[in-house]
């Protein structure tokens, strides 16, 4: 098997994952200090390049490995090409793009809200 196959596949599965921190990483950070501010850095990054319209990093390297694989790449964001494809089919991107967006605000809005409950320096 080509090396290339399994770092494109490699790079779609730490996608997702990178996906499922931003998501749920809220549930995993109470009384984790460092990792409530890492995953707080996660969802900020991810709105940033979301609204900037900057590729992602590991879109980029799924999409040279494929290429160094002799397939061709997509040219669409990762969430346009697997995402769109899957659970909002002939919706518009910016739909897709601005949906992301509210879903991290929510996110941030759980940590302000624990930040204004929290009690003994804890939240």
């Amino acid at each position: 098997m080509d090396v290339y196959r399994i770092l494109a596949f490699l790079m779609l599965l730490l996608h997702l994952f990178w996906l499922l921190w931003v998501l749920l990483g809220w549930m995993f950070t109470r009384r984790r200090t460092l990792l409530r501010w890492v995953h707080i850095a996660c969802v900020v990054y991810g709105i940033g390049i979301t609204l900037a319209h900057y590729p992602c990093p590991l879109t980029l390297a799924e999409q040279s490995f494929q290429a160094r694989a002799g397939h061709t790449p997509y040219e669409k964001t990762f969430l346009e090409h697997y995402v769109e494809l899957l659970v909002y089919p002939d919706v518009p991107v910016e739909w897709l793009t601005w949906g992301g967006v509210v879903v991290c605000t929510a996110i941030l809005s759980i940590y302000l809200w624990r930040f204004r409950r929290r009690t003994n320096g804890q939240w």
